[in-house]
């Protein structure tokens, strides 16, 4: 179904600068059934990213040190990462051509509902299973 071993609960990477945000949204992620991990700014994401090699990565693009845009063209132009899929966390529906270009593979417009996220991820996660 993931990356994850046979059991293991996928992890999701939460990448947003807003500590609130990225609370919120981990905490409701754990809740539905996902581990979660968590950076504040684009430098940080792909550290963690190789690091971790999560199931799924979710990237506000309005990022400071590296913003979110750079750190998902980076993400995709890796082999270790660029099948991880990428859903962009955006405050306006206008970043959606450019993100996909970059490689993003889904999008969630913000602010947006915890159910909302929860079941992009899922949706997504599927999608990938096959």
């Amino acid at each position: 179904m993931t990356n994850s071993p046979a059991g293991d609960k996928p992890l999701v990477l939460v990448v947003d600068d807003y500590q609130d945000a990225r609370e919120m949204y981990a905490e409701y992620l754990e809740f539905s059934g996902f581990r979660v991990a968590e950076a504040k700014n684009g430098a940080e994401a792909l550290d963690k990213a190789f690091e971790l090699l999560p199931d799924i990565i979710l990237m506000d693009l309005s990022l400071p040190v590296i913003d979110g845009w750079e750190a998902t063209r980076r993400l995709k132009n890796d082999e270790r990462t660029k099948k991880i899929p990428v859903v962009a966390l955006t405050g306006h529906a206008l970043g959606q051509n450019e993100g996909a270009q970059v490689g993003c593979d889904a999008f969630v417009i913000k602010p947006c509902l915890p159910d909302t996220l929860v079941a992009e991820v899922k949706r997504v996660l599927a999608t990938r299973a096959g």
